[in-house]
């Protein structure tokens, strides 16, 4: 009976293919979940936020300004009702 690993006296050239095979089924394995698992939440692989610094809301840094002094109080109860409009309310209230 002839079988792959003794064809012919011996294994030939194309069996250097299996292990080139099994290293991009797991190459595509990993990318695969990291393309994917990550979506949504925050892990090890997902990439980080870069329009903001972390903890950075946007109520956190009008209060911020607004404790500063760089707006008034006017100013800021009007950008508040608009972020209130823009984004829902705050603290779950429906």
């Amino acid at each position: 009976m002839q079988t792959l690993a003794q064809w012919d006296g011996g294994p030939g050239p194309w069996i250097l293919f299996f292990p080139l095979i099994w290293a991009a089924v797991v190459v595509g394995a990993v990318t695969l979940l990291r393309r994917t698992a990550g979506r949504g939440r925050r892990g090890p692989w997902s990439r980080p936020d870069v329009s903001r610094p972390a903890g950075d809301s946007p109520l956190a840094v009008l209060g911020r300004r607004f404790a500063s002094g760089e707006i008034d109080e006017d100013e800021y109860w009007r950008r508040l009702s608009v972020l209130d409009e823009q984004f829902g309310r705050r603290g779950g209230a429906a």
